[in-house]
């Protein structure tokens, strides 16, 4: 048997958790642009995950990555419901004007988290706070 220093004997080491380390300006404005444009092409995806891998190292990130996620996951919903509506028609009507208010929504967004400015999103439920 090995021997144990006394001084540890019935303790447990506790490895440090690590911290997250803050993002840069830049990193913040690219990552931020990512959020928004991501969710064009890939739905909630994208701002789910890069919100999830930087809500904790960026205040700016955290709040572009749930205003991001909120305005995906609703086009979703739309989304539902406009492909479900095609049997009665109207869905023709209402797929295009979600996906011509994700695209100009997602740019304006875009361009106020390369600003580094807050945005919210109009017509958005807020899923996430």
């Amino acid at each position: 048997m090995s021997q144990i220093p006394p001084e540890s004997q019935g303790q447990w080491q506790q490895p440090e958790a690590p911290r997250a380390v803050p993002v840069s300006a830049g990193e913040e404005q690219g990552w931020g642009v990512a959020m928004h444009l991501g969710g064009v092409f890939l739905s909630w995806l994208v701002p789910l995950v890069l919100w999830l891998v930087f809500r904790e190292r960026s205040r700016m990130l955290d709040d572009h990555g749930k205003e991001a996620l909120n305005f995906q996951i609703t086009l979703f919903i739309g989304y539902v419901i406009g492909t479900a509506t095609t049997v009665i028609l109207i869905g023709f009507v209402i797929l295009p004007i979600i996906w011509l208010l994700s695209w100009v929504f997602s740019i304006l967004a875009a361009v106020a988290a390369y600003q580094r400015r807050p945005y919210r999103y109009p017509l958005t439920i807020r899923f996430i706070s």
